[in-house]
């Protein structure tokens, strides 16, 4: 009986046996094994994760579209820009100073390379003659003063500080936006021209010309206009504002009244007229019975 019931075989029998314990301890395991239950945990938590992952960076991309989209909008429709442009180029030109080849700051761009040196053969002569130095200048719009005279004086003194520095200088603005110019200059310049010459330059050939945007015309009929003051030549005048009013299609209350005058004879003779001759053909036609 000992051989068939060893204690290895059967250990209900081993009174040195606990049935407490188990059979198996995690003691005997080696020791590389792991619990199933956490690696399948960990396993299902990876899953997910991986699951979960690629909605998100769909999202962000998304996100980042429309980001990109709205941006875009923004500098398309956005006016900053041109404002920026403006008051740059007329800061620029009070900066810059007066031109040192030329006689022209054309910072509007509306003048061509043969006004350009018309001008400047022109007021160099006048220069060397009577010693007076004119500038003229164009811009697109004035945002930091009210009009193109305050601009002017701005220039002068910004160009000239010191009375003897301007006393023989003239600055003519032209703003072709808003279709005006004005004329400034020191003392001597001044009583040079004359301020008859000066307030019709002013109110004639800029604006007039400017208005038909005959910005070239307008800047060297005026330049011809000073340089004939300053020799004391005869004025040679500026153009004229063009009535452009347009003639009435509409007749008056006289000439309504006439036509339907005329109108009610010719339809009074017309209906006469039909009711007549039928009648005198069938008096014609019943006689000869």
């Amino acid at each position: 009986m000992e051989t068939i019931f060893s204690p290895p075989f059967s250990p209900l029998f081993n009174p040195k046996t606990s049935l407490s314990k188990p059979f198996l301890s995690l003691s005997h395991l080696p020791k590389s094994t792991k619990p199933i239950c956490c690696s399948l945990r960990k396993q299902h938590s990876q899953i997910e994760k991986e699951s979960f992952s690629v909605p998100k960076s769909w999202v962000s991309h998304v996100q980042q579209g429309l980001a990109a989209l709205a941006i875009s909008l923004a500098l398309n429709f956005c006016p900053v820009v041109s404002s920026d442009s403006a008051l740059a180029s007329e800061f620029d030109v009070l900066n810059e100073g007066p031109p040192k080849d030329s006689y022209v700051v054309d910072d509007a761009g509306v003048l061509s390379r043969v006004t350009k040196s018309d001008l400047k053969a022109l007021l160099s002569d006048v220069e060397k003659r009577k010693g007076f130095h004119i500038n003229f200048i164009t811009v697109r719009k004035l945002t930091s003063k009210a009009d193109a005279f305050e601009y002017a004086d701005q220039v002068l003194e910004k160009w000239y500080p010191s009375v003897e520095q301007g006393n023989d200088k003239g600055i003519v603005v032209l703003v072709t936006s808003q279709k005006e110019g004005a004329i400034t200059g020191g003392p001597d310049f001044v009583k040079a021209v004359g301020d008859t010459v000066l307030d019709a330059t002013v109110s004639e050939n800029l604006p007039v010309l400017a208005t038909e945007e005959k910005y070239n015309e307008a800047v060297f009929s005026t330049a011809t206009r000073l340089v004939a003051a300053i020799d004391g030549l005869p004025d040679p005048g500026g153009p004229q504002l063009k009535d452009n009013k347009r003639e009435s299609n509409f007749k008056s209350r006289e000439e309504t009244d006439e036509k339907r005058g005329q109108f009610t004879l010719v339809v009074g003779g017309l209906l006469v007229i039909a009711f007549v001759v039928p009648m005198a053909q069938y008096y014609a036609y019943v006689s000869k019975k």
